[in-house]
């Protein structure tokens, strides 16, 4: 049985975090107007894929790195996207710093998943085989 690495609690950590800060941006979203919209129903999707790839990765799963990465992938292209308006539009120092500061999950949440020790951790296993004898030539006597 292969040891879980010092890594994988770091990873779900960052996970996790990057779960909270989907549902921080859903419940932004959703104060002003109250409502089940589709813009909160997508924050929670990205929420539980977060939680999905961290259990993948915590229990060794085949690609669950790959799972993590992407579902941290997204928010962090959205956040990007949002900083990027924000500056571009001159808006509030604020709001470009409180995104800056939600760049963490997603940023440390991707350089962890794609760690190698994480990558190997959850690489597909396939079975050993024995190793085959090489046949002799002559009969054995």
């Amino acid at each position: 049985m292969r040891q879980r690495p010092d890594l994988a609690p770091f990873v779900v950590l960052f996970a996790v975090l990057v779960a909270a800060e989907d549902l921080y941006v859903g419940w932004l979203l959703w104060e002003p107007d109250p409502g089940l919209y589709w813009y909160v129903l997508v924050a929670a999707a990205l929420a539980a894929w977060a939680l999905t790839g961290a259990a993948l990765v915590w229990q060794g799963r085949a690609r669950g790195w790959v799972v993590l990465a992407l579902a941290s992938s997204v928010p962090l292209a959205f956040l990007l996207l949002l900083l990027l308006r924000s500056g571009s539009l001159g808006g509030t120092s604020q709001v470009v710093w409180w995104t800056l500061a939600m760049l963490v999950g997603p940023v440390g949440c991707l350089a962890l998943a794609t760690h190698r020790t994480v990558r190997e951790w959850t690489a597909l296993r396939r079975a050993k085989l024995p190793p085959v004898r090489a046949r002799r030539s002559g009969r054995a006597g």
